[in-house]
């Protein structure tokens, strides 16, 4: 039977800019990149979008009363459906807002969360993402729960089931949370044994992560031959992806792993929430955080994609590469002037994911770069072959060693050189 569509909801974006605040950030930018959050999710439709310059937020209503006004007028004459603010609501300036302008109100945790629920595709993912909307919605209690009976699509913030203005019970939230909490560190055990399996594979791992929309998907699937979708979107990928693979040209077999985009302002509760999925960068040999070198604020970018690794605990031992990608996008001239300068700089790869222009010297430094980094194996040695063990023991390499009856199980932590010396013996 062929499930119905959920129906289309016009959309309103506003992104307020405070006035005289330290912002980083070009305000019209930032609407931008809001709007193309909304375009995430197939059932929106923006009807207008603007950014609304405030001198001091209300407390208790965010905008003034003639800005409110004006904004309602807008907002009438485009027939929107819902609003979204791009910026943090409190639960009383959401609950003023829809009262006065009789609508639904989404600030961007909301929207994220709308978009994560929609792209999640394992089931950690999907119950990271239900905790993360309960603890979320939890202080608003505005709307019905009845999106968590569904299996899959949207948390029901925008249109759906839970449309409907009903108080939530805070116990059944409390409940729910717990339930999921016992749910979550099932698939997550479950997930450290298979990345324990995965670490005795004697293949680096190399984590593509980067702003979203920065264009991994598509140099994974360059890379890789795999199908993953790679459109122009926010949030394309949620879910990391991880494929073993023998890089082009004779290159090193690795496992490389996709990971979900970071954007700017992510809040913490969010981040928290997508910490596992993302553990497959902490588990790295190897990272390649893609920029998208034609946006204009690709440095920007560039420096929360470092915070947010910062904040997971990435460590500065793990080797980087930095990839400034979509060179494509370019102007002749641009194009050289990046191309050139990358060059100056160790550790950067220009090139264009689409185009395939550069992918060739990203595989060189990717092989040199992994060729000093250790990874795990397990070695079996006869009692015959005492001079292969007395060398690893002599390199220091043993991580741990049990007698069998016929020889030794040692595990073994080495650079690919040092395998290869070892199996040149």
């Amino acid at each position: 039977m062929k499930e119905h569509a959920r129906p289309i909801t016009r959309a309103w974006v506003i992104h307020p800019e405070i006035v005289g605040a330290d912002r980083a950030r070009d305000p019209e930018l930032a609407l931008e990149e809001a709007v193309s959050l909304a375009h995430a999710l197939p059932d929106l439709e923006v009807a207008g979008a603007q950014v609304v310059r405030l001198r001091k937020p209300d407390a208790g209503r965010l905008f003034g009363k003639g800005k409110r006004e004006e904004l309602k007028e807008a907002i009438t004459a485009a027939e929107a459906d819902l609003v979204l603010v791009d910026g943090p609501l409190t639960p009383v300036q959401q609950r003023n807002l829809e009262k006065a302008w009789d609508i639904k109100i989404l600030d961007r945790t909301g929207l994220i969360l709308e978009i994560f629920s929609d792209r999640a595709a394992t089931r950690e993912g999907v119950l990271q993402v239900e905790m993360a909307a309960l603890s979320y919605q939890r202080t608003r209690l505005v709307r019905a729960w009845t999106h968590l009976e569904r299996q899959r699509g949207g948390l029901g913030f925008v249109g759906g089931p839970g449309e409907t203005q009903i108080e939530a019970d805070r116990r059944a939230i409390d409940e729910q949370l717990v339930r999921l909490r016992r749910q979550l560190e099932k698939v997550v055990k479950t997930r450290t044994l298979h990345r324990a399996a995965r670490a005795k594979v004697p293949f680096p791992i190399v984590a593509l992560v980067g702003y979203t929309n920065a264009g991994k998907s598509t140099l994974f699937n360059r890379l890789t031959g795999a199908d993953v979708m790679a459109k122009d979107m926010l949030f394309a990928t949620l879910d990391p992806t991880m494929r073993r693979v023998v890089l082009p040209g004779g290159g090193a077999e690795v496992i490389l792993s996709d990971t979900v985009g970071f954007i700017s302002d992510l809040p913490t509760e969010l981040v928290a929430a997508f910490r596992a999925t993302l553990e497959e960068v902490l588990e790295a040999d190897l990272i390649c955080h893609v920029r998208d070198i034609s946006h204009p604020e690709s440095a920007a970018q560039g420096r929360d994609v470092a915070t947010i690794l910062e904040s997971l605990g990435v460590k500065d031992t793990v080797p980087q590469i930095e990839i400034w990608n979509k060179i494509d996008r370019l102007e002749d001239e641009a194009r050289a002037a990046a191309m050139t300068q990358a060059a100056r700089q160790d550790g950067v790869q220009a090139l264009s994911a689409v185009t395939g222009q550069g992918i060739d010297d990203l595989v060189t430094a990717v092989s040199q770069a992994l060729a000093e980094v250790r990874h795990l194996s397990d070695v079996h040695l006869g009692f015959d072959e005492g001079r292969k063990r007395a060398w690893l023991f002599q390199k220091d390499l043993v991580e741990d060693e049990r007698q069998t009856e016929d020889g030794f199980d040692l595990t073994v932590r080495w650079t690919a050189r040092q395998e290869q010396q070892f199996e040149d013996m």
